[in-house]
């Protein structure tokens, strides 16, 4: 029966079978509103309560942040809340949902059950070889608060019942998903889990897990309802130490931003390679040959180097003016002994500059002890003790004599260090140099993983900040300590002429001293375990999940090792489609120089999103260079073959815009691919921005093949597949769920001029 029909005889409310499932459906809205309600009432409570110690203000913004954490969960979850049951042979059923509901009673009898739950499994692998237990699997289709369809699964063949909804092929409500019009969003799969992809989510979560697929395999998505279940299986360890995903660029991370808090996970920390650096922004770009150049491993030694540079030692002497005792001289042999000491500590640049600075001040001590403390005749030096001290006190406070300990040892930032080795880079081959030698300018993405390789190499030297909080400690312990006096004269007055039964009567000084009182008053930190994450560069993450991993280059691999010290981490890629000229595209050199031979690896081969059709011709293109090449096998076919259009140089923005408005769908996005430097010709007659973030919820959306990344769209129009990468071409060929069209002004490769797979228009 059509999904159209069923709408139909809901509506006459002839069907008891989708009015039975519509009030229960009803309901689960009415208890999601109660919920929802509570929450909203509870934040409105916690913010009006009167609050008069600083206690109470936290207890109340933490009830404050809890609740609306909870809220958003319950408003990111409103569509489609419930979206299957399982009929079980014992006569018990069960619903299954995003989130898991129970009953307001006092029971607390669950009623909806939630996806990720161990008795849900059956709704994603059971088969009628494998029931499971099951005798039926229902699917509802529902829009909005409204049950507009239902398809049933027999699993028992001998149940006898049938409800008129029966599913002959058991893939509908798949195939409805699969053809649906795209949004410029991804949309989450939870109804429509394949087996294959179930048991990746559920996968155990310690340990790195590789999933690799191909386009349109779902690999993405199957990364994303792996996080979510973590988070339901691992809550508390995961919600306090936080998930990061790591994209590829900012619209995908846009176009994905909604799978999870779809699934009432509203926690996790989406990123960037760029933004992985806190107080960083990488907006700038590098050429193909610097990004590689710098994702190189060889950069870790360089800049290992060139941290080392930065610890000079005079060529001969070093003359430092003393105000008060005249010229100090630094010989070449004092500080190269004191910077071997310093680097004897296995300490950090800027922490072992403290052990370096000591050593210094203490020669320079020596020599104004014997300058000063000389006796005339030859006997002891006339200065004790205390006067050498004093000494090295004034000369430690001495601006000249820190001028001249920083032109030799100097305190680092990684950005001031960075910026100084880009300037004049070292220890590189003068080729490589080159390349990525640049004065001032943006961060770019490759640059971020050198930022945090210089991080580790400086250290952060944090006395002063620690010696800072201390007296601000301090500070508050005095002023606790006065607020406790005063309240203990204020308790002596009022009972001095009480009897002693009375003075008995606890004060504040009974209870709490001026220490505990100070901490209590102390500014809490009420962020979420994301947000503190995102603003600490040594956070260690739960879990780190990598979309596009094979992208991703040996330096920015170092980068995220160091943020997941556990090794608890999922990869998602696909080798086939490696691009950046730093991505290392092979698993084994990803992961063995960590976790060697301790890494598991599952492949993907169904493409859910890629008509047949539209595969032939990109698997082509790869069998070309690679004749073992096997794409992913498509589930469905469209019928409509690819097609091909020759122009003119001048005529191609006229043509793209042309077959924009032919082949665009009446619901759905179309995407014209091109290389970036047609898109201000094509971008004045599509009507749409040319450079920045593409906004992928415009029915027209224009991306280089590398922007295109992990996005889908119902139409694709690829402009000079001959001016694009293979690699980067095969991307761009595999984009669409319906059509796809090449429009060139020279010859096709040879792998796309098959009028057998590509039609000529």
């Amino acid at each position: 029966m059509s999904t159209e029909r069923q709408g139909n005889r809901a509506e006459r409310g002839d069907d008891a079978e989708l009015r039975a499932e519509q009030s229960f459906v009803t309901h689960l809205y009415t208890l999601l509103d109660a919920r929802r309600a509570a929450e909203d009432n509870a934040v409105r409570t916690s913010l009006s309560q009167v609050t008069t110690g600083q206690q109470a203000r936290l207890e109340r913004d933490v009830a404050v942040t809890e609740h609306g954490l909870t809220a958003a969960a319950l408003d990111a979850v409103d569509s489609g809340l419930c979206f299957g049951r399982l009929d079980f042979r014992d006569g018990t059923s069960r619903h299954i949902g995003r989130i898991g509901i129970r009953e307001e009673n006092a029971e607390r009898t669950p009623v909806l059950i939630d996806w990720r739950a161990p008795v849900a499994r059956p709704f994603y692998l059971a088969t009628g070889h494998t029931p499971m237990g099951l005798r039926r699997r229902r699917h509802l289709t529902t829009e909005g608060r409204a049950v507009t369809a239902l398809h049933d699964e027999i699993l028992d063949l001998g149940d006898e019942r049938r409800t008129g909804h029966e599913d002959p092929n058991g893939d509908a409500v798949l195939l409805a998903a699969l053809g649906a019009a795209r949004t410029g969003r991804m949309a989450d799969i939870v109804q429509t889990i394949q087996a294959e992809q179930d048991r990746i989510i559920r996968a155990p979560h310690q340990g790195v897990f590789v999933v690799e697929g191909g386009p349109g395999t779902g690999k993405t998505a199957v990364a994303l309802h792996r996080a979510a279940y973590l988070l339901y299986a691992h809550r508390e360890q995961l919600a306090r130490r936080a998930v990061l995903v790591v994209g590829p660029n900012p619209a995908f991370l846009g176009y994905i931003g909604e799978v999870l808090p779809s699934l009432g996970e509203t926690g996790v920390w989406l990123a960037t390679l760029g933004e992985l650096f806190p107080g960083v922004q990488a907006r700038g770009a590098d050429t193909a040959r610097a990004a590689e150049v710098k994702g190189r491993p060889e950069m870790a030694e360089a800049l290992a180097r060139a941290v080392a540079d930065r610890q000079a030692v005079p060529d001969e002497v070093l003359e430092i003016d003393h105000d008060d005792y005249g010229t100090l001289h630094l010989d070449r042999a004092t500080a190269t002994e004191a910077r071997e000491r310093a680097r004897a500590a296995g300490l950090p640049h800027n922490l072992a500059r403290p052990h370096f600075a000591f050593r210094i001040i203490d020669a320079l001590t020596a020599q104004l002890t014997d300058r000063l403390g000389a006796d005339p005749y030859g006997g002891p030096n006339l200065l004790d003790a205390s006067d050498v001290a004093q000494l090295a006190k004034e000369i430690a406070a001495s601006p000249e004599v820190h001028a001249a300990i920083g032109s030799l040892w100097p305190q680092l930032t990684p950005e001031e260090f960075l910026t100084g080795y880009l300037a004049d880079p070292t220890h590189l081959p003068e080729g490589e140099a080159a390349a990525i030698r640049r004065e001032g300018g943006e961060w770019t993405p490759a640059d971020v993983p050198l930022l945090d390789e210089a991080a580790e190499l400086l250290g952060e030297d944090d006395s002063a900040a620690r010696a800072a909080a201390e007296a601000e400690r301090q500070e508050r312990i005095a002023y606790a300590q006065g607020v406790l006096e005063v309240a203990y004269a204020s308790r002596t007055y009022e009972f001095e002429d009480k009897d002693d039964e009375d003075s008995e009567v606890l004060g504040a000084h009974d209870v709490i001293d001026a220490e505990r009182m100070a901490e209590r008053h102390e500014e809490a930190d009420h962020r979420t375990a994301a947000e503190r994450a995102a603003a600490d560069r040594t956070w260690a993450f739960g879990h780190i999940i990598v979309d596009e991993a094979q992208e991703l280059s040996a330096m920015a691999w170092r980068l995220l090792m160091r943020r997941s010290p556990t090794r608890s981490m999922t990869l998602v890629g696909d080798p086939a489609q490696t691009a950046e000229g730093g991505g290392l595209g092979d698993w084994g050199a990803i992961l063995d120089p960590y976790v060697p031979g301790r890494w598991e690896y599952t492949r993907l081969g169904v493409n859910y999103r890629t008509p047949e059709e539209i595969m032939a011709v990109a698997g082509a293109l790869l069998r070309a260079e690679d004749p073992g090449f096997t794409p992913p096998s498509s589930v469905r076919s469209t019928g409509r073959r690819p097609w091909s259009r020759r122009t003119t140089p001048e005529g191609l923005p006229a043509a793209v815009a042309e077959a924009a408005r032919a082949d665009a769908p009446e619901e759905g996005r179309l995407a014209v691919i091109a290389p970036a430097s047609l898109h201000e010709a094509l971008a004045a007659r599509l009507d749409v921005t040319a450079g920045g973030e593409p906004d992928l919820t415009r029915p027209v959306v224009l991306l280089t093949p590398r922007q295109a990344k992990g996005l889908e769209f119902d139409a694709v129009l690829v402009v000079e597949p001959a001016a694009v990468p293979t690699s980067d071409l095969y991307v761009a060929l595999t984009r669409a769920t319906r059509t796809l069209g090449l429009l060139h002004t020279g010859d096709l490769p040879a792998a796309l001029a098959d009028p057998g797979t590509v039609e000529t228009r």
